[in-house]
């Protein structure tokens, strides 16, 4: 299977259920070589990112959305790691505060998105808006069709203007889950992860994979794909994200500005 089976650029046919989260397309069946083959493409998206900086003409928006545990904070970690922290930006988005609730949901989201050179990494985004908003009644089925058009347009605005995006979506099983959480109680240096909102918004499991499967059924595009990421494997999670990092670096290809002849005749006394 190619990363191509996982890029969703229609909602179309398109079901969740279809994928699973245990999978792992993309692993070599060797947790050690797969790490290696990481620490790799790590090394490789180091020096497409410096010279995606130096060019200052290219945008990149990451979009990282998933379940609690699914490990959006453990993919920026492992995936971002050798990254000159000049050119990325990570950007997480909580409940709104009320002066973000003053204005349109979209405003503090766009006040986040990459500047020329830059990556911006959304840790949650403006998908929790057509989420957890619809998960609980906040917001009836007719203002959520009116939100998905809202994004698109968005979304479509930002590419016409520069800016690649890329939306992974963290696919993590409802066992998975079970099993982070219970880790995350039994260990007193992991208790500063656990919220007891988790396991409220558990009870939500099914109701989120429905509003999840709505969501990128609506938004999915050629030019704003999702990309379903089977997450219950950690490692396999941080592959695949890595590689679909190269695939678009490979599709931008950035390269650096031309020399300037000028500093032929420059001396350093």
């Amino acid at each position: 299977m190619s990363l191509d089976d996982f890029r969703i650029t229609s909602g179309k046919q398109f079901k969740l259920a279809s994928f699973v989260p245990g999978s792992k397309p993309l692993s070599t069946g060797n947790k050690t070589s797969d790490n290696a083959h990481l620490a790799e493409l790590s090394t490789q998206l180091d020096a497409l990112q410096d010279i995606f900086y130096a060019e200052h003409t290219h945008k990149l928006l990451i979009v990282l959305q998933g379940m609690d545990t699914s490990g959006k904070d453990g993919t920026v970690r492992s995936v971002f790691r050798s990254f000159d922290p000049l050119g990325v930006r990570v950007a997480s988005f909580k409940s709104p505060t009320p002066e973000e609730l003053a204005h349109d949901y979209l405003w503090r989201v766009h006040a986040q998105v990459p500047r020329k050179g830059e990556i911006a990494i959304f840790n949650r985004s403006h998908y929790e808006d057509v989420l957890i908003t619809r998960v609980h009644g906040w917001i009836d089925e007719r203002e959520c069709e009116r939100r998905y058009k809202q994004i698109r347009a968005f979304e479509q605005m930002l590419v016409e203007t520069g800016t690649t995006i890329v939306k992974c979506f963290l696919h993590i099983s409802k066992d998975e889950q079970k099993k982070r959480l219970e880790e995350r109680i039994a260990d007193p240096q992991k208790h500063w992860k656990f919220d007891m909102q988790d396991l409220a918004e558990r009870k939500f499991w099914k109701e989120y994979q429905k509003a999840y499967e709505d969501a990128i059924s609506a938004t999915a595009t050629p030019d704003a794909p999702w990309y379903i990421v089977p997450a219950d494997s950690k490692s396999h999670r941080n592959l695949m994200v890595a590689e679909i990092l190269k695939a678009v670096f490979d599709t931008i290809k950035p390269a650096y500005p031309p020399p300037n002849p000028a500093l032929a005749k420059v001396v350093v006394e």
